[in-house]
């Protein structure tokens, strides 16, 4: 089955280039800016304040976000010389299976935010590139519906695990059912962190019923709606004022909930934006709880949020199947260490046991070379795609990606590098000097 997903080019650059450059004779510029920064400057003026502070806003003054795109800049490509490189092998092997590049696309709840095809557009945009989608635990869209549209191409699931045994098990079975290639637990939102730029606009999306459709798709989330809450939830003795923004509010609730209009009107939409936030993480999770997820499927485990080499070796112990070396973009924490200088340790206390994937702060192709560079064995992307799709829907991701496949591209063409396997730490220089340790 993984035969038909689509291969790249061997000159996926250079034809990326020539594509860019002939439209430009006929006076088209790109749909999409090509430039980083101008990217998410457009999708900023695309999108509502309330979006743009959520997918682009981090943890208290944003330092964390900043150190991990400051990260990549203490790393320098070094160049070689007259390898001979006409083409370049952009494919991968991730738990078992071919890819046609390192790239994987990271979670990013509630993207009916940004648009309203919101997360079967990336699905689209995904298989058509044969790119891994990682479906959100906190998507606009059930699972199901997004893996009817991608065909052969790999997925996973993301879970937060939340108050509810019984409904994790439910999440799994079904990513199951959907043909997940793995779970992708995130260890690292137990809780929100402080985001102030959410916090000034008291904004919460999953209070207006948004980004929690694998909740209300979901029979046991369902079924716990009739039942009387097992406790108060945190912020339940705080009650919103009744005005017309309230009153919006729950309008908002009663149009994204699925069901008839009997259902609608019947109170389970309020029910389900009160349960998702009594249910919704589990600050208690432990090492120990792990075994209960390995208990509960056969599938791949990944742990996602690992920085400390420390935490790589438990999880190696704990039987876990990949790591996620990654910091939420910079999301939970303020002031804590950029994901890429932990990297390296990371996969020297690892040492080949698992796979180790890598996110944050991933913005260009030169980015995801360098975090190759540094042992990661693939890379994921998570805000770029959004502000395509923000942009331009499917039509946007699928440019955004495919921009950043073609800069991968000619910087493994430029820097001496004819695959993947070819990249390693000695391509790259430190501020400090060359990098001797680790794999090579």
């Amino acid at each position: 089955m993984l035969s038909e997903l689509p291969s790249l080019s061997a000159a996926f650059g250079r034809q990326r280039l020539t594509e860019i450059f002939l439209r430009g004779v006929g006076g088209g510029l790109p749909r999409v800016p090509v430039d980083a920064q101008r990217l998410a400057d457009a999708a900023m003026e695309a999108m509502s304040p309330e979006a743009w502070a959520y997918i682009a806003g981090g943890a208290g003054r944003e330092r964390t976000a900043a150190a991990n795109e400051e990260a990549f800049d203490r790393w320098k490509i070094l160049p070689r010389m007259l390898v001979g490189v006409e083409s370049c092998d952009l494919s991968v092997d991730v738990l078992g299976q071919r890819l046609p590049s390192p790239l994987v696309l990271c979670p990013i709840g509630v993207l009916e935010m940004v648009h309203p095809s919101a997360d079967l557009a990336v699905a689209r945009a995904a298989a058509g590139l044969g790119v891994p989608m990682t479906f959100s635990n906190q998507a606009s869209v059930p699972m199901e519906s997004c893996a009817a549209e991608m065909g052969s191409c790999p997925r996973f699931f993301q879970l937060y695990w939340s108050t509810s045994d019984e409904l994790v098990e439910s999440f799994v079975a079904r990513a199951e059912t959907c043909g997940c290639a793995g779970i992708v637990l995130t260890l690292d939102t137990t809780q929100l962190g402080w985001r102030p730029r959410d916090l000034d606009l008291a904004f919460l999306p999953f209070l207006k019923g948004q980004g929690i459709a694998q909740y209300t798709s979901d029979p046991v989330f369902r079924r716990s709606l009739t039942e009387p809450p097992a406790g108060p939830g945190v912020g339940q003795e705080v009650r919103p004022a009744i005005n017309h923004h309230s009153l919006a509010t729950a309008w908002q609730q009663v149009r994204r909930f699925p069901g008839t209009w009997k259902e609608k009107l019947s109170g389970l939409p309020r029910a389900a934006a009160q349960r998702f936030v009594s249910t919704y993480s589990r600050p208690s999770l432990c090492w120990d709880d792990l075994a209960r997820l390995r208990e509960m499927t056969e599938l791949p485990i990944l742990l996602k949020g690992i920085q400390h080499p420390d935490d790589g070796r438990r999880a190696i112990d704990a039987g876990m199947n990949g790591i996620v070396v990654s910091n939420h973009g910079g999301r939970q924490i303020d002031g804590a260490v950029g994901a890429l200088t932990m990297l390296p340790d990371v996969v020297d206390a690892v040492d080949g046991a698992v796979p180790i994937l890598f996110d944050s702060g991933v913005r260009t192709g030169a980015h995801v070379f360098k975090a190759l560079a540094l042992g990661a064995d693939a890379v994921c992307v998570g805000r770029p795609y959004v502000y395509g799709l923000a942009l331009a829907g499917r039509t946007g991701v699928e440019e955004v990606l495919k921009n950043i496949l073609a800069e991968l591209h000619l910087t493994m063409a430029l820097a001496g590098c004819r695959s993947i396997a070819e990249i390693s730490r000695r391509c790259l220089v430190s501020e400090t000097g060359p990098l001797k340790k680790g794999r090579s």
